[in-house]
């Protein structure tokens, strides 16, 4: 069982159990951490989310993203008009 060792300078040490893992608390226990090993031996733990990949291409074209948000900005600001009904463009063959 990993254990809490002592606490310096606000930081608390701990030491891996047997199998290696280090509890980090379980205010974090449905959290998702991408673990990145430094150069010097530390170890970083960044919290993510994940994102489906088809849906990924919109925070990788900073254009595309910039133009969602002030869309989203000029709705919950009331800058909106109906463009009418798209039905007549709408597909039946759902290729997802």
């Amino acid at each position: 069982m990993a254990t809490k060792t002592t606490e310096t300078k606000g930081q608390e040490l701990r030491k891996p159990d047997a199998q290696g893992r280090i509890a980090i608390g379980k205010e974090h226990a449905d959290e998702t951490y991408a673990v990145e090993k430094q150069s010097n031996g530390d170890i970083l733990l960044r919290p993510v989310i994940g994102i489906h990949k088809r849906e990924a291409w919109l925070f990788n074209n900073s254009l595309a993203l910039e133009s969602v948000k002030r869309g989203l900005a000029d709705s919950a600001a009331g800058r909106i008009h109906d463009l009418g009904s798209f039905e007549e463009f709408a597909e039946d063959d759902d290729e997802d």
